[in-house]
């Protein structure tokens, strides 16, 4: 594996009025890893994803992509490079919600190709290929045509998925791809992600899925209280967590894997 590093956060913090979400966060992702990010509702998982693509200001640190600085507060020495250039490097990692964020109006290669023929000035033709071609990668190549009212759950997320995958990025940004479906439907989602960590896709991935985490990560990230407690690879961080934070998560996540 190439020791490229693809993703730099150094000392960040972020707060939301009088509640610190992420307090001294420092991490490095380097190309082709996939990294589970887990931890404790409210623990700053989400924020730390939202602040490497800029959903969310810094309040102090720096944030880099490729090596280049998309976001720096509080740090002169490190400024931010210029608005083209951090247009760029943002351009080259793509998100996948919780909540799909499908366009209603249009169908599901619609909603694929909207941003490759907007922001990437592709041909529609071009993009239309392209578009079916990552929508038979995610397993939906009979739902081209469909609107996002006539797909499941898990059908809405593979094509976000898709969407994703069309704006050909170096790293995909995954904020809890499951937690809004029916369990039923999670395990679809969840193979499509197998599949492109199969392929060494670049991938950080906040899931509550354990077993999940534990088969496809290179890596574990534990956050609590905004700060990385524990940063292992999944058979230490599962068979020897050590640290009591972890230990009760852990316990508490299994336990109410078993109750469903």
């Amino acid at each position: 594996m190439s020791q490229e590093i693809m993703i730099k956060l150094t000392d960040v913090y972020k707060s939301f009025g009088e509640i610190k979400v992420l307090q001294g966060v420092d991490l490095e992702v380097r190309r082709g890893e996939i990294i589970s990010i887990i931890g404790p509702s409210g623990s700053g998982k989400s924020t730390m994803l939202r602040c490497i693509n800029k959903l969310e200001a810094l309040d102090k640190g720096v944030v880099e992509i490729e090596g280049t600085v998309v976001a720096s507060a509080g740090m002169p020495e490190r400024p931010q490079a210029s608005a083209a250039r951090v247009r760029e490097s943002l351009g080259r990692t793509s998100m996948v919600f919780q909540s799909f964020n499908l366009f209603p109006h249009m169908t599901a290669l619609g909603n694929v190709i909207e941003a490759p023929v907007h922001v990437k000035k592709m041909k529609k033709a071009a993009a239309r290929e392209l578009g079916t071609q990552q929508l038979i990668r995610v397993g939906l190549e009979d739902k081209l045509d469909a609107f996002p009212s006539k797909l499941s759950g898990g059908q809405k997320q593979r094509v976000a998925i898709a969407r994703a995958l069309a704006m050909e990025p170096d790293v995909l940004l995954f904020d809890e791809p499951t937690s809004a479906l029916d369990p039923e439907l999670i395990g679809e989602v969840l193979d499509v992600i197998k599949k492109l960590a199969q392929e060494h896709m670049t991938m950080l991935i906040v899931t509550h899925e354990m077993n999940f985490a534990r088969e496809v990560s290179d890596r574990i990230i534990f956050i609590d209280g905004g700060k990385i407690v524990a940063d292992s690879p999944p058979d230490l961080f599962f068979n020897n967590p050590g640290h009591p934070r972890i230990i009760t998560f852990l316990d508490k996540m299994l336990s109410q894997h078993e109750n469903h």
